[in-house]
């Protein structure tokens, strides 16, 4: 499974060390959030790789939703306990919770396809930013804080025509951005294609928050510094 290298299992408990998460947001995701280095002071694990965890233990559905409800942190553990429950959560086993799944239909367990709907996914989810959401920003004169550039994930959700998926693959649909004086909602839409033929659409949803004012400067600063993260990764 292309996700044991960033994750260790010990029976029902898996853990995700910062470095294995970090990887996976730059190498698999191409996800530069500074949330997810290891050495941030708020660092959580990506959340897309939760998500894919998820396919891949429990199953694909033709309806999903994943509800993020707490950051996780540095090797924090996760009961992956198996269940057929159409409603689960993600957490520590104990008093934490840090993902809720609810689900609807058959579970078609089939790691090959869980592999690339979920490669695909993180493909689209990895790059929103800047390509997306900066424009979206821009276009209601507010912008990130660059002292502290906060952006959560707070759910995702697909619906699925059919499960008999060949090389499921995502594109792009119009984006959504409704502003709350400093906070934002980003509603990132999306198509699923099979063989050419849309099958299903989703959404993903962040949460913005310490906006300011848009300055042209500082914008193009801070998006010039994202992608210098990324360029100097690669070397």
């Amino acid at each position: 499974m292309f996700l044991d290298e960033f994750h260790k299992a010990e029976g029902n408990t898996v853990r995700i060390s910062a470095q294995q998460a970090s990887r996976f947001a730059k190498e698999i995701a191409d996800d530069f959030n500074p949330i997810h280095n290891p050495d941030a002071q708020r660092f959580c694990v990506p959340g897309d790789l939760l998500f894919s965890l998820v396919l891949a233990k429990y199953g694909i559905s033709p309806k999903m939703t994943f509800i993020f409800k707490g950051m996780v942190g540095d090797n924090d553990p996760l009961d992956f306990t198996p269940t057929d429950a159409n409603a689960f959560d993600i957490s520590n086993g104990a008093d934490k919770v840090y993902l809720r799944v609810e689900r609807e239909g058959e579970i078609l367990k089939k790691p090959a396809l869980a592999e690339t709907l979920s490669r695909n996914y993180v493909a689209f989810s990895g790059h929103n930013y800047p390509y997306t959401i900066q424009p979206l920003l821009t276009s209601q004169q507010v912008m990130l804080n660059p002292e502290r550039p906060l952006v959560i994930y707070e759910r995702m959700l697909f619906e699925l025509d059919t499960l008999d998926l060949e090389n499921p693959t995502l594109e792009a649909k119009q984006a959504e951005l409704v502003v709350n004086g400093k906070r934002g909602e980003v509603n990132l839409n999306f198509a699923i294609k099979s063989v050419g033929k849309i099958v299903g659409h989703g959404f993903k949803r962040l949460l913005v928050s310490g906006l300011i004012p848009h300055n042209d400067e500082v914008a193009e600063k801070l998006v010039a510094t994202y992608l210098g993260l990324k360029a100097s990764y690669r070397l």
